[in-house]
C-alpha cells in the first residue's frame, strides 16, 4: 500500500485559503467540499479543530445553498450528504470477500507466553521445549509484534473503489454482514473520499464506537426528552448504527478507528502491520495513537500492563489489547486455525460489567448530608475485584432504571470508580421483587430527609448534629470566613470526632487546654493557641454566624442578605418561606432549604447551645424592603438559551422573586424555551402556558424591575 503519505499529511495541515473565491458555482462547490472535509479531518480524526464552529457552519450553509440552486452539482461524496437519506425497511445482506474472522482470546500472562511460543515455533525461531522461557529467546529469534487496543464497539468493513466509499457492512457472522452504508456515511470520522492516490479497491476494517463524553451527552439528551437511555457506549453505538432511518444515526455522535484490511487491489500490501496503519492514516482514516511495536512475550506483557494502568483515563471504552505478528509475510506463514488467525491474540482485561442480584437497597449519608441509595448485591467478580455494593445515585435513577429489590442487574466497575448498577434484566424479575421506598428520616441521626424542588439529591437536615456530617460541619463552622477558629484543621477535627469529644459545634466551647494537649501532635502551646482562637470566636457578626451554620445554598452573600434583612437571629428563626422569599436574592429553593433547616429541632437546639456558650454579635432592626416584583410567579426553563446558561437564567428570575420549577403544570406561569427544547415545551403548548424565548424573558425582567 503506497499512498503518498507526505502529500496527504501536508494537505491535512495546510492553512485554510479563505481568500480563494472561484468564479463559477461548480468551482466554488468543489473548493467548499475540499475545505469542509479538511476541517472534518482536523476535528474528527486529528482532534485539532482549526476554525470556530460558526465559521465551519457558514461554509457548510454556503455549500448547501449552491447545491440547492444547482442540483446537477450534488455528488454522493459531498459532506452535505452525511445528514442521512431516506429510511430503509431492512438491511441487505453483504457477503464479505475476505472473511472478518474472530480473534483467539488470552486472559493470563501464561496465555500470552504460550501465544508467543506458538508464533516463534511456527516461524522456526524457537525450540519446541516446553520448559524454554520466552526471555531466553535470542534477539534474532524474538518475534516482532504490532500491539493495539481492543475497542469495545462494533466491527465494520468499509469498501472503497477508486477512492470513494461504496459500501459499509457489519461483521455479522464473519462471512455475511449487513449493509449499513447509508448510516456509516453520516459518521464524520469516516472519509467519503480517500486522500492521495487510492487503490482500485480497498476494504478497510475497523471499529465504530462512541467517545465516553459523547455517550454521556447523548444519555443526558435522551433522559431530558423522556426517551430510553443506553447502558454503555457500545450499546449506544450498535443501536445508533442499526437505525433504519439514517437521519437518526446522523444525530448520534459516532466515531471510527481503522485497524486492518480486507480486499486490496491495485497496490501492493505493505511489509508490516505497523506500515499498514501508517498507510491508512495517510489515506485519511483515524488510527488510534495508542499502539506500539514490541518483541517477544515480555514486550507484549509490558504493553498490556501499560495500557491497563491508563485504561480508565482513556476517552473511550476498551476491553483488552490485540497482538499481531508485525510482518505480513509471517502472518501468511502462520495462517489460520478454525476461524481464527494463528498470528493474532486478543488479551482481555477483567470484565467491567457482570450480572448479579440486588439483595437489598439501603441508604448512606455522605459528609454533606447527601442521601445515596446503595444496592447490596450477591457477590460478583467484576473489574478485577469482588463487588458486594453498588451505588444507585439517587431516587430518580432508581425509578428511571426501574430497580427493584430482588432484580437481576448489570453492574459496572471501571478501575477505582465506585461500582454502579447500569441496567435491570427485566425478564429475570422474580414475582416477589419489591420497589424501593426512600426513608423520610436520616438513618444516622433521625432528622428529617428533604429533597428540594429541582434537585435530584435528597439530604439529611440534621447538619449540626448528624454524625455522618459531623466533621464536615465542624470544619465549615471553623473556617476563616465563618467563625474563624485558627488551628482547628482537619487532623484535629478527625481526632475530636473519632474520640467522641465533640459532637456539635457547641461542644467546641467546652474544650480546655488539657483535653486538646492529649491529642496526637498537639503540644501545650498549640492547644493553648486553639483554646484562645475558640474563645475569640465567641464575638462575631450575625452574617458570619448564619454562614457558619452550614445551611445548604446559604453562602456568604446570602448570609449577609439574611442578616441585613432580619437584623436579629430571632427574626430569622421565626420566618416562614414566604417571609424568606422577601429577602434580596433568596428564591424558592434557598427559602425552602433555610426553612427546612430551622424546622429541625436538633438544629435549633444547637443554635441555642451556641448562644448559651456566649457566642454573640451586634443586632439591629430589620431592613425595610419592597416586595419582589415576580413573587408568586412560576417559571420553567427548557432547552439551550442563546447567551445565558440555565443557572444564570434561574438566578435572574429568582432575584426578582420568581419560582423556577422543574416541571410544567397548570400552575406554571411561563415556560422559557431555547434550542432543542424537549417534552416540557410540548406540555406547555398543550396546556396553553405562555412560552417565552430568552429575549422575551429578559424584556419581562427589565419591565418587572422597573
Amino acid at each position: 500500500m503506497t499512498a503518498d503519505k507526505k502529500g496527504a499529511q501536508a494537505n491535512a495541515s495546510a492553512p485554510a485559503t479563505h481568500a480563494r473565491d472561484p468564479a463559477t458555482p461548480a468551482a466554488r462547490a468543489d473548493w467548499l467540499r475540499e475545505e469542509i472535509e479538511r476541517h472534518n479531518y482536523q476535528y474528527y480524526v486529528l482532534d485539532a479543530p482549526s476554525i470556530p464552529d460558526a465559521e465551519y457552519d457558514a461554509l457548510f450553509r454556503e455549500l448547501q445553498d449552491i447545491e440547492a440552486a444547482h442540483p446537477e452539482l450534488l455528488t454522493p461524496e459531498s459532506p452535505t450528504q452525511r445528514v442521512g437519506g431516506q429510511p430503509v425497511s431492512a438491511f441487505a445482506a453483504v457477503r464479505h470477500r475476505v472473511p472478518m474472522l474472530s480473534l483467539g482470546n488470552g486472559f493470563t500472562d501464561e496465555d500470552v507466553v504460550a501465544f508467543d511460543r506458538r508464533c516463534a515455533q511456527g516461524l522456526g525461531r524457537a525450540a519446541p521445549a516446553q520448559t524454554q522461557a520466552p526471555d531466553l529467546f535470542s534477539a534474532a529469534e524474538a518475534v516482532e509484534y504490532a500491539c493495539e487496543l481492543k475497542f469495545d464497539g462494533l466491527a465494520m468493513s468499509l469498501r472503497y473503489e477508486n477512492g470513494r466509499l461504496v459500501q459499509a457492512a457489519t461483521r455479522g457472522d464473519g462471512e455475511t454482514g449487513e449493509d449499513v452504508t447509508a448510516n456509516v456515511r453520516t459518521i464524520k470520522a469516516v472519509p467519503l473520499k480517500l486522500k492521495g492516490r487510492a487503490p482500485e479497491v480497498i476494504e478497510v476494517r475497523g471499529e465504530v464506537f462512541m467517545y465516553r463524553r459523547e455517550f454521556d451527552k447523548l444519555n443526558a439528551r435522551q433522559a431530558e426528552a423522556g426517551e430510553k437511555t443506553f447502558v454503555n457506549p457500545r450499546n449506544a453505538a450498535a443501536g445508533s448504527l442499526r437505525q433504519l432511518d439514517p437521519r437518526l444515526t446522523a444525530r448520534r455522535p459516532l466515531s471510527f478507528f481503522a485497524y486492518g484490511l480486507g480486499e486490496l487491489q491495485g497496490v501492493d500490501r505493505p511489509a508490516t502491520h505497523a506500515d499498514l496503519l501508517e498507510g491508512l492514516a495517510a489515506y485519511g482514516f483515524p488510527v488510534c495513537a495508542e499502539r506500539a511495536v514490541v518483541r517477544g512475550a515480555q514486550g507484549l506483557l509490558d504493553f498490556h500492563r501499560a495500557v491497563g494502568a491508563k485504561r480508565d483515563r482513556l476517552p473511550y471504552d476498551i476491553d483488552g489489547v490485540v497482538y499481531k505478528v508485525n510482518a505480513l509475510a509471517d502472518q501468511e506463514r502462520l495462517g489460520f486455525v478454525s476461524r481464527a488467525p494463528r498470528f493474532a491474540l486478543a488479551h482481555k482485561f477483567p470484565a467491567q460489567e457482570m450480572t448479579t442480584v440486588v439483595e437489598d437497597i439501603e441508604v448512606q449519608v455522605g459528609r454533606t448530608g447527601a442521601i445515596t441509595p446503595v444496592a447490596r448485591l450477591a457477590p460478583v467478580f467484576v473489574g478485577g475485584v469482588t463487588v458486594t455494593n453498588a451505588t444507585l445515585h439517587n431516587e430518580d435513577e432508581i425509578r428511571r432504571k426501574d430497580v427493584h429489590i430482588g432484580d437481576t442487574v448489570i453492574v459496572r466497575r471501571a478501575g477505582d470508580v465506585i461500582p454502579e448498577v447500569v441496567a435491570v434484566v427485566p425478564e429475570r424479575r422474580p414475582a416477589d421483587a419489591r420497589a424501593f421506598v426512600m426513608p423520610v428520616a436520616c438513618p444516622v441521626c433521625g432528622s428529617h430527609i428533604e429533597r428540594l424542588e429541582d434537585e435530584a439529591i435528597a439530604r439529611c437536615t440534621g447538619g449540626l448534629i448528624c454524625a455522618a456530617q459531623r466533621k464536615q460541619s465542624l470544619l465549615h463552622f471553623a473556617q476563616r470566613r465563618a467563625m474563624d477558629i485558627e488551628g482547628l484543621g482537619e487532623k484535629v477535627v478527625d481526632q475530636l470526632v473519632e474520640q467522641g469529644i465533640v459532637r456539635t459545634p457547641a461542644d467546641l466551647y467546652k474544650l480546655g487546654v488539657a483535653k486538646l494537649a492529649a491529642l496526637d501532635r498537639m503540644a501545650d502551646k498549640s492547644a493553648a493557641n486553639l483554646v484562645a482562637a475558640i474563645e475569640a470566636s465567641r464575638e462575631t457578626t450575625l452574617n458570619r454566624f448564619i454562614f457558619a451554620l452550614g445551611i445548604r445554598h446559604v453562602g456568604e452573600a446570602t448570609a449577609k442578605d439574611l442578616a441585613r434583612h432580619f437584623g436579629k437571629l430571632d427574626n430569622l428563626m421565626a420566618a416562614d418561606e414566604a417571609a424568606l422569599l422577601e429577602v434580596n436574592d433568596v428564591g424558592p429553593v434557598v427559602a425552602q432549604s433555610i426553612a427546612n433547616f430551622l424546622a429541625e429541632p436538633h438544629n435549633v437546639e444547637v443554635v441555642e447551645q451556641l448562644r448559651a456558650a456566649g457566642v454573640h454579635w451586634p443586632e439591629s432592626e430589620p431592613a425595610a424592603r419592597a416586595p419582589a416584583p415576580l413573587a408568586g410567579k412560576t417559571f420553567v426553563l427548557t432547552g439551550t438559551l442563546p447567551t445565558l446558561s440555565r443557572e444564570e437564567a434561574k438566578e435572574k428570575l429568582e432575584a426578582l422573586g420568581a419560582k423556577v420549577a422543574g416541571s410544567v403544570s397548570k400552575k406554571t406561569d411561563y415556560v422559557v424555551a431555547g434550542e432543542e427544547a424537549g417534552s416540557k415545551l410540548d406540555k406547555a403548548l398543550a396546556l396553553g402556558v405562555p412560552v417565552l424565548d430568552e429575549a422575551a424573558m429578559l424584556a419581562l425582567l427589565r419591565e418587572s424591575a422597573g
